[in-house]
């Protein structure tokens, strides 16, 4: 007797989503990814050559039945968009696994009243959505959820050859190591227009540096267990670990004219400062700076 294949439904087509949505196709899972514009197919470039995973390519909830999972990915400005979904998905009793940036997975989706688990979930990898279907992967990719129920059967998920999945017993400073490292790379390209290759200058790295410095105080008197050289080691990463030609989810939105994610990224990081007396001003001035872009 064949056992039935799980059913994912991946909501969002971005760069995050066409990770998942390979990563889900490959470990032999039928998946859906669920799109407000169509397109032909789906393509994947990884650095071991380009996919075209066949995966259903769905506009309507109501060309999908039920579902084993669901997995949001979103940004979190986004996420209204994403409501006819997980309303018409729903069921009570898939988890919804929310895949995002910043400090919020629980408080994006909490206006919906999801009656299915929410599996909140933190995704390191690089990647970026060059047009509709389409997306370039350029590292691997890895994933940390918390150590409960849920969140060993989704580490199960993608198998030995899929995504690394860390359990965690500690999400929320996970969660803020996650926001340091999207804090001292992301409106720093995005104002720059420049990829990576911008830590390669001296006061770049001296900016980044009291950006995350303040950063790490804050999460500290917010709750996150981070060490004493933390800024300095989520610095260095992303001078000696990332590839000088990568950019940014803040800088691709910029280039191709999309809302970026300072609102959730940044601005938190500035609420939780401002809750606990933190000085903050290196951010408060990346924040104003992100706040007065135009498209």
């Amino acid at each position: 007797m064949t056992s039935r294949q799980t059913r994912i439904a991946v909501i969002g087509a971005g760069a995050i989503g066409g990770v998942l949505t390979a990563a889900a196709h490959d470990a032999g899972h039928a998946v859906t990814l669920c799109v407000r514009t169509p397109f032909d197919h789906f393509v994947i470039d990884r650095p071991g050559g380009t996919d075209e995973p066949a995966v259903r390519v769905a506009t309507d909830p109501r060309e999908i039945g039920e579902v084993d999972w669901i997995l949001l990915t979103t940004k979190v400005q986004d996420v209204p968009g994403a409501a006819r979904w997980l309303r018409a998905l729903d069921n009570g009793r898939a988890p919804i696994v929310v895949v995002q940036n910043g400090i919020e997975h629980d408080e994006s989706v909490a206006a919906f009243d999801l009656r299915g688990p929410v599996v909140p979930a933190l995704i390191y990898v690089g990647a970026e959505r060059v047009s509709p279907g389409h997306v370039v992967q350029h590292t691997p990719t890895s994933m940390i959820v918390p150590a409960a129920e849920h969140g060993t059967a989704f580490s199960d998920l993608f198998g030995p050859d899929g995504p690394t999945v860390r359990l965690t017993e500690n999400f929320r400073t996970d969660a803020w190591r996650k926001l340091l490292t999207n804090l001292a790379a992301n409106p720093i390209t995005a104002l720059t227009s420049r990829r990576l290759e911008v830590f390669d200058e001296d006061s770049i790295r001296e900016l980044a540096l009291a950006v995350l410095t303040e950063a790490v105080a804050a999460g500290r008197a917010d709750g996150a267990e981070l060490d004493d050289d933390e800024a300095e080691s989520v610095l260095a990463a992303c001078v000696e670990q990332f590839p000088r030609d990568a950019g940014t989810s803040m800088l691709y939105d910029r280039l191709a004219g999309r809302p970026t994610e300072h609102e959730h990224i940044i601005a938190p990081m500035v609420a939780a400062a401002e809750h606990h007396g933190i000085p903050a001003p290196h951010n408060r001035t990346l924040l104003a700076l992100m706040r007065a872009l135009r498209p």
